[in-house]
């Protein structure tokens, strides 16, 4: 009977490590990212591992070397520096008010000016980080690192209120300036969010960021890929199979319907929920766990305000430049469909730079007819007649 201990919404590294939870080692690709680079940027679906993929870096560059006793980071990296950090996390807050995001930003950073100091000249929420990346990286003789998680959180909960957005936007369009204002001050940064707005939006500016989210060296960064779940969970896939009464090969097959088929740029592998996949471990069942954690506000807005036709989803076409980024005054809701996670890359036609969208599993697509269906269109999910 196996032993381990699945991480279902542990977020924190550290505390994986320490008290024994199932890890899958990703540290070989986040030293490859590290060593290759300074900024980064990575959207993926929400629950797909980007806060504990944070929580990863933050440990590394505090050299926190125990923790990573076994894994491929402890062989390959050999300096183990400190430095200070920088850790925004905007998962916390109801961004329904312009005070919501002033509230936490202004929190953040007195956290942190109780350490680093202050000066009366800093008067903005700019001004004011771009003082305490400067003061730390004097204080220790270290550049920074910046790790900012869900980035996009407030501009996500303010769609279908222009005004409160634009407000959000102005505000984080300053503050995420400074990433490139202190570039000399800085030794990495990391940006995740289920979303990128692009174009006149908060990155417009931030132009020296590396989108990874659709590069093929870092599709399974976040997630698990097929090699790893047979790497790391073969004694389970076989209990599991017992425990539903299938064969080895009917419950693999059934695993790939249901949670694999994720594919973040063309001709890539594919890869699974990790939050379905280590729950359906766990209880020894199959279902919409991914989806039952909430229907996102923000979609369901989003669909009714473009008036989007639900019956293109199954079979949607549109470019790389689209599914990348977002206007945020854009009437196409494609990119934050694909973004959020409810479809993915099907087919790519290279002659015109076509990608063909559809959905990723089973799971998904079963969740769209019983949950977010019904909440768009006010129907009953047994009555409607839409068919996927």
């Amino acid at each position: 009977m196996s032993s381990k201990i699945y991480p279902i919404g542990i977020q924190n590294f550290e505390k994986i490590r320490k008290d024994g939870y199932f890890y899958i080692d990703k540290t070989a690709l986040i030293y490859q990212m590290v060593k290759t680079g300074s900024y980064y940027f990575l959207s993926r679906p929400r629950r797909f591992g980007k806060s504990l993929l944070i929580s990863t870096l933050e440990a590394c560059f505090l050299g926190k070397k125990e923790l990573f006793e076994g894994l491929a980071m402890e062989k390959l990296e050999k300096d183990w520096t400190t430095y200070p950090i920088f850790h925004i996390d905007l998962n916390t807050e109801k961004y329904d008010t312009r005070e919501s995001l002033d509230s936490i930003l202004n929190f953040t950073l007195e956290k942190w000016e109780q350490q680093y100091g202050t000066a009366p000249s800093e008067t903005t929420f700019a001004l004011r980080f771009r003082g305490l990346i400067e003061r730390a990286y004097e204080q220790t003789g270290q550049r920074v690192v910046i790790l900012i998680d869900e980035y996009d959180k407030p501009m996500l909960q303010a769609i279908g209120n222009e005004e409160l957005q634009k407000e959000f936007r102005n505000t984080m369009k300053a503050f995420y300036s400074v990433l490139k204002t202190m570039d000399g001050c800085i030794q990495f940064a990391f940006l995740t969010g289920v979303t990128k707005f692009g174009k006149v939006s908060v990155f417009s500016d931030l132009n020296n960021l590396d989108d990874i989210s659709m590069r093929k060296q870092y599709v399974d960064i976040c997630g698990v890929s097929e090699k790893e779940l047979h790497d790391n969970l073969e004694i389970e896939l076989h209990e599991l199979a017992d425990a539903k009464e299938l064969t080895y090969g009917e419950l693999c097959n059934r695993l790939r319907e249901y949670y694999d088929g994720y594919h973040f740029t063309y001709n890539s592998i594919g890869i699974y929920n990790p939050f379905s996949l280590l729950n359906t471990f766990k209880y020894r069942e199959f279902g919409s766990y991914w989806f039952e954690t909430g229907t996102p506000t923000y979609l369901v807005e989003l669909l009714k305000k473009h008036h989007y036709d639900l019956e293109r989803m199954a079979h949607e076409e549109t470019s790389a430049a689209v599914l990348n980024s977002i206007d945020s005054t854009s009437d196409n809701p494609i990119p934050v469909i694909y973004q959020s996670g409810y479809l993915t890359i099907k087919g790519y036609d290279e002659e015109f730079g076509i990608y063909s969208l559809g959905f990723p599993n089973r799971e998904v697509e079963e969740g769209f007819i019983k949950f977010l269906l019904p909440f768009y269109a006010n129907t009953n999910a047994v009555e409607s007649e839409f068919e996927i």
